[in-house]
């Protein structure tokens, strides 16, 4: 009788397991890399010039900075043997007060750029949506996955990249 029973219940597990795999296969799965497809699209690029251009005196003086460091250390490797220590204390200095100027720039622009990032995501959020469920509806995906949250995935379920295109052919609709 016990051997019935279990003969019974390996049955129904096997009948359900193949039932599960027979619907796994049916399922269509795609997987999405948001922040990809958010920074890949055209209103991304528009943000990214406009930063461009708001930060290009910045990354002049950036340029300066590193140009005159350089030089300074040239300046310092060439002459170390014949320089009094007066001259290598103001060196030294001058070489700190660079560096220190140099690091406030990086300082104040990466934290402009992570705040108007995250100003375009907020901003960009319910175009992303609306363009993942468009590209679900339109390719008749039963499951998408973030693609931060799965361990590997053939390239063929990425579908960043047609998120990106209906982020585009939106925002033109729209304009």
């Amino acid at each position: 009788m016990i051997v019935n029973i279990t003969k019974k219940l390996i049955i129904c597990i096997g009948l359900t397991l193949l039932t599960q795999v027979g619907f796994a296969q049916d399922t269509k799965i795609g997987v999405i890399n948001l922040e990809q497809a958010l920074f890949n699209s055209d209103a991304a690029r528009i943000v990214q010039e406009g930063l461009q251009q708001e930060f290009s005196a910045d990354e002049e003086r950036a340029q300066t900075l590193s140009e005159e460091l350089i030089a300074l250390q040239e300046k310092f490797q060439q002459d170390q043997a014949i320089m009094s220590e007066d001259e290598i204390r103001r060196m030294n200095s001058d070489a700190q007060d660079l560096q220190v100027q140099l690091q406030l720039i990086q300082e104040r622009v990466q934290a402009a750029l992570q705040e108007r990032n995250q100003v375009f995501v907020e901003g960009m959020r319910e175009e992303l949506a609306a363009a993942v469920n468009d590209v679900v509806a339109e390719g008749g995906f039963d499951l998408v996955l973030n693609a931060q949250s799965v361990a590997y995935m053939a390239p063929v379920l990425d579908i960043s990249a047609r998120v990106t295109a209906k982020l585009n052919e939106n925002s033109q609709a729209d304009n």
